[in-house]
């Protein structure tokens, strides 16, 4: 690359932050977590006869109901189906829909337009042998039932070929987990060899109020001590190319998407297996996460008894570490995961002191910059340097316009005598974009912003801005900073930096008022530190 060339693509180094963010994102959108195409995929159906999963997916019985059952909490609003005793719609009462800031967020729900649900149920290791499942009745137990009082208990019955199924719901009015027991009798005289089966389904639909200008994974997730963290996207799945543990005696699965996720975590120490699948329905096709516990032998007249944990709520990092090993990486940072932890924990001891989010936000900003300072001022020294040379480059352009070797040679003798580095400017920069990146995804993946005021017209750091104020306040800083750093020699690159602005704040108009906040705190803090650099560089 010609030393001309080299001069003019650095100016466009300080606009990598955005760019770069903005592709990352859709990159990953399109190769990762797009929405299926609807391939049908055989290979996904369950052939071990000893885990069969009932298959109703060809039924309309599917999107039927039996009687529902209400329950509300300080957190939850959660409705159950007497149809399988299953979760059928939880709304999220602490946070407020992008849709209609008076009701929760809509997590579960099962309607014409989405499927979303939570089930359970038992299974024979004989094929044809059935026991209560998703699909059987069960019997609301009134008297055994408890809505008063801090914990909530839901009991639900079932009996299939003399085998009674009690589920029990425990539900905590200040706590997202509910803990589900199953408790197993056997009527028979013969001895039974049951499994346990607990599985999320969904449709592929995006999540209620996701934002078509950015996306964050929207998947399954499964945890084991052995293969660790690991991420199942729809796409994969439709393509059968999902990986991931498939036994453990550990670990948890679990659906995520941007703030929240549903997690089911199966009693500790206990042989399961794991099946990620997609059903293909003549009516919606569907993914199922599941895990499949084998029971021990239940002798006739005895009875046994399984807890699990089933989470569904927000992406609280802190809880989520202390009810499972690996709950805490459902939030998604993205490739800068490892510097986004320290960041988010920075955030959060800024939280401590401000009880603001939003000047959590300026001040981890404003700290952030403090602490690159010696790097930006290089950059920027540098910048000032080229700039003050650009009449003698100009006239080196114009006297060897015809010879771009000796044009570079003429540069290059330049550069030395005036001790500039044409690459001074660019370096510190790429230095910093995988921090300011790994803030980037904090912000936008971080629950705690959700409904979190800032001052003013910003009640809630992940919606857009209202009325358009920092996207604006953006579009000038941008332009400034532009003002203040050498002129492209190219008219072509002059007229691209001209416009990124313009482009960027049209972007911006769509984000989440948290990630623009951070932007316009971030671009007013370089105009800042450029300007204090160029006026002592000039004054020395």
């Amino acid at each position: 690359m010609s030393i001309t060339k080299i001069m003019d693509t650095k100016k466009l180094i300080l606009w990598i932050i955005f760019s770069f963010s903005i592709m990352l994102l859709w990159h990953q959108w399109q190769n990762d977590y797009k929405q299926n195409q609807y391939i049908q995929t055989a290979n996904n159906s369950i052939t071990d006869s000893t885990t069969i999963i009932p298959n109703i997916y060809h039924d309309t019985k599917k999107y039927d109901t039996g009687d529902l059952i209400n329950v509300k909490t300080d957190l939850l609003d959660i409705t159950l189906d007497c149809l399988g005793a299953q979760i059928i719609k939880v709304k999220l009462l602490k946070y407020p829909s992008l849709m209609n800031k008076d009701e929760g967020t809509i997590l579960l729900d099962k309607n014409d337009k989405n499927f979303y649900v939570v089930q359970s149920g038992i299974i024979s290791n004989k094929a044809k042998e059935e026991f209560p499942n998703h699909q059987t009745n069960f019997t609301f137990n009134k008297d055994d039932s408890i809505f008063l009082g801090n914990q909530k208990k839901l009991v639900f019955e079932a009996n299939v070929n003399n085998v009674l199924l009690k589920k029990i719901f425990l539900i905590n009015e200040k706590s997202y987990n509910i803990q589900v027991i199953h408790k197993l009798t056997n009527n028979n005289k013969e001895t039974i060899y049951p499994s346990l089966y607990l599985q999320i389904e969904r449709d592929g639909n995006e999540p209620y109020g996701i934002s078509k200008f950015y996306k964050t994974f929207t998947g399954f997730a499964v945890f084991s001590n052995k293969e660790k963290f690991q991420k199942i996207s729809f796409d994969d799945i439709t393509k059968n190319k999902q990986k991931y543990i498939k036994e453990s005696s550990n670990g948890w699965i679990a659906m995520v998407q941007q703030y929240f996720t549903t997690a089911l975590i199966p009693t500790p120490g206990i042989n399961h297996k794991n099946e990620i699948v997609k059903i293909n329905d003549l009516y919606k096709n569907t993914y199922v996460a599941r895990v499949i516990e084998n029971l021990e032998q239940v002798l006739p007249n005895h009875t046994i008894s399984n807890t699990s944990n089933l989470w569904i709520g927000p992406q609280d990092q802190n809880t989520l570490s202390q009810l499972s090993e690996g709950l805490d990486l459902v939030v998604d940072y993205g490739f800068f995961t490892i510097i986004a932890k320290p960041l988010f924990l920075l955030l959060t001891l800024m939280y401590k002191i401000f009880n603001n989010w939003g000047w959590s936000i300026v001040f981890l900003t404003i700290f952030i910059k403090l602490i690159f300072f010696p790097l930006s001022s290089a950059s920027y020294k540098s910048m000032a340097k080229l700039k003050d040379i650009a009449p003698k480059i100009q006239s080196l352009k114009e006297i060897y316009n015809e010879d771009k070797q000796k044009l570079n040679i003429a540069l290059m003798d330049l550069y030395k005598t005036e001790k500039i580095n044409p690459l001074g400017g660019c370096l510190p920069t790429l230095i910093q974009i995988p921090v300011f990146i790994a803030l980037y995804w904090v912000l936008l993946s971080s629950v705690e912003m959700k409904g979190a005021p800032w001052i003013l017209w910003i009640n809630d750091l992940s919606a857009k801005d209202p009325f358009f104020i920092l996207p604006s306040l953006m579009m000038l800083t941008m332009f400034l900073q532009i003002k203040l750093n050498p002129a492209p020699t190219d008219p072509i690159q002059a007229k691209i930096m001209m416009i990124m602005p313009i482009v960027f704040g049209f972007m911006m108009f769509f984000f989440p008022s948290g990630l623009v906040l951070y932007w316009c705190v971030n671009n007013t803090i370089s105009i800042m530190q450029q300007w204090f650099i160029t006026k002592n560089l000039y004054h020395s």
